[in-house]
């Protein structure tokens, strides 16, 4: 088993599960021509990454990256979901993990960072 074991959770075997009969139905549509078929095979794997979001952010899936020993086993919930996974697209998106305003500092036209500097008042 790879040491990062990606994908290897509830939500994304669900979500797979879901996009494959989401990618029949589509595949479906386009053999008989069926515009019906098309939309419902497009819905169901919109409803896809929406479960797989869904469960990914309630505990079931988990960070990207290395992980544990203990926390490999697929029936193993992530405690750290409620605070957001960092560099995690899925937990920006829902509004976890994101940087508070003392973190931030403001970038120079070069690029680079510039130091924080107290306002003379006066």
């Amino acid at each position: 088993m790879s040491q990062h074991d990606e994908g290897h959770t509830v939500a994304g075997w669900t979500g797979t599960a879901i996009a494959t009969v989401g990618s029949g139905l589509l595949g479906l549509g386009v053999c008989t021509v069926s515009a019906a078929a098309l939309a419902a095979g497009l819905a169901v794997c919109a409803v896809s990454v929406l479960v797989t979001w869904y469960l990914h952010l309630a505990g079931w899936g988990k960070p990207p990256g290395p992980r544990p020993r203990a926390q490999w086993p697929l029936r193993v919930r992530d405690t750290g979901a409620r605070d957001g996974h960092p560099g995690c697209v899925s937990c920006r998106l829902a509004g976890r993990g994101r940087r508070t305003a003392s973190a931030l500092q403001p970038v120079s036209a070069a690029g680079e960072a510039e130091p924080a500097t107290a306002e003379a008042g006066g």
